[in-house]
C-alpha cells in the first residue's frame, strides 16, 4: 500500500510540474506586455523599464522559468499585476467563497444524483426510467449562465422566494457585522453565533448552489444507473437473486456498494472541474470567489493571477484523485498492482 500511495503521489507531482511549465510558456507567448500592464496605462518607459526589471523579466525565459517554480515550492507565486498583492494571498481570499458554493453544489448534486440513479436502475426501460434520464441529459447539458439566469428570474424576480445576487444582505455588514475567520460566511456565522447572517448566507447560496449542482447531479444519476446495471448483470448478483432475495435487499446489500466505485471517482473530478468553472455562476450572483478573480484576471491580463488559479485547480485535481486512488485501493486490493 505504501509503495502505492508513493508511486500515486509521484506521478501527481509530475503532473503538477507539467502544468505549472505549459502554463508559463503559455502565458510568455500571449500577446501584450506584461511590465506595460503592471506599469499601467499611462506609464512613462521608464517606468516600464522599473517594471519589467521588478518582473524580472530581462531575464532569460528558462531563468524565470526555474525562478517561478522555485518560488511555487516556497510560496511565492508571484505579483498581481492588476491588485499588486501577492497572488496566494488573493486567491486565498477568493478561494473560500469558491469552495463553500461547490462543496454545497456537490451535497445538492449527490444527494439528488445518487438517488435518480438507484431510481433509474431499479426500473430500467420504464417510464421512471426514461424520466431521470431526460432530467439528467436536461442537467448535463444546459448552459450553466442560462440557467443561472432562468432561476434567477423565477424564484427572485417572480416568487420572490429567495435572494437574487450577493452572500448575504449587505445591511447587515452594519446591523450584524460579521468575523471573518475562514472567509466563509455559512461557516463563520456558526461559529460566532451570527444566526441573523446565518440565515441570510443560507438563503442567498440556494440558488447558486443549485446551478452548481445541475451539472454534477446528472452526471452522478447516470453514472449510477450505468454502474448498477452492470453489477447487476454479474454473476454473483444473479446468484443472490437466485436464492430469493427481494430486490430492495438485491439492491442495497448486494450491488449497490460495488457500483459506488467508479461514482466516487466521478464525484472527486467533477469537484475540481466545478471548482474551475464557476465563472459564469459567480458572476451571475455576484459571487465574489475564485472564478471571478480569475474572470477579472484574465480581463486584464493578469498571467500571474491565472497562473496562480490554474496551479490551484490542477493541484485540486491531483489531490483529489489521489484520495479517491487510495479509497479504491482500500476498498478492493487488486487496484495495488495496477
Amino acid at each position: 500500500m505504501t509503495r502505492f500511495v508513493l508511486k500515486r503521489l509521484g506521478l501527481g507531482v509530475l503532473v503538477v510540474l507539467g502544468v505549472v511549465v505549459l502554463t508559463f510558456l503559455i502565458a510568455r507567448v500571449i500577446p501584450g506586455d506584461p511590465a506595460v500592464t503592471y506599469a499601467g496605462p499611462h506609464a512613462t518607459p521608464a517606468a516600464i523599464a522599473h517594471a519589467r526589471q521588478v518582473l524580472h523579466l530581462d531575464k532569460p525565459v528558462i531563468v524565470q522559468l526555474l525562478d517561478y517554480i522555485k518560488g511555487v515550492v516556497e510560496g511565492n507565486w508571484g505579483t498581481s499585476y492588476r491588485t499588486k498583492q501577492p497572488v496566494l494571498s488573493n486567491i486565498g481570499t477568493a478561494l473560500p467563497a469558491s469552495i463553500e458554493l461547490v462543496v454545497a453544489g456537490m451535497l445538492i448534486a449527490v444527494l439528488i444524483g445518487l438517488p435518480l440513479g438507484v431510481l433509474s436502475a431499479r426500473f430500467a426501460s420504464r417510464a421512471p426510467d426514461l424520466g431521470v434520464r431526460v432530467v439528467a441529459v436536461v442537467g448535463v447539458s444546459m448552459p450553466v449562465f442560462w440557467l443561472a439566469l432562468i432561476m434567477q428570474r423565477v424564484f427572485s424576480g417572480s416568487l420572490h422566494w429567495l435572494p437574487a445576487a450577493g452572500q448575504y444582505n449587505a445591511n447587515l455588514y452594519y446591523t450584524h457585522p460579521l468575523t471573518s475567520y475562514t472567509n466563509i460566511p455559512v461557516l463563520d456565522a456558526l461559529l460566532t453565533g451570527n444566526w441573523a447572517v446565518l440565515g441570510s448566507a443560507l438563503s442567498h447560496l440556494v440558488l447558486p448552489a443549485l446551478v452548481v449542482a445541475a451539472y454534477p447531479a446528472g452526471l452522478i444519476a447516470r453514472m449510477v444507473r450505468a454502474s448498477l446495471l452492470d453489477t447487476l448483470a454479474e454473476s454473483h448478483v444473479r446468484m443472490v437473486r437466485s436464492l430469493g432475495f427481494g430486490e430492495r435487499a438485491l439492491f442495497t446489500r448486494f450491488a449497490l456498494r460495488p457500483a459506488l466505485n467508479p461514482v466516487v471517482q466521478v464525484v472527486a473530478l467533477v469537484f475540481a472541474y466545478s471548482l474551475a468553472n464557476t465563472f459564469l455562476v459567480e458572476a451571475v450572483f455576484d459571487w465574489a470567489g475564485l472564478g471571478s478573480y480569475a474572470a477579472n484576471s484574465l480581463q486584464a491580463l493578469d498571467t500571474p493571477a491565472v497562473m496562480g488559479v490554474t496551479l490551484v485547480v490542477a493541484v485540486t485535481y491531483v489531490v483529489l484523485n489521489l484520495i479517491v486512488d487510495i479509497v479504491q485501493a482500500l476498498i478492493d486490493p487488486r487496484i495495488r498492482i495496477q
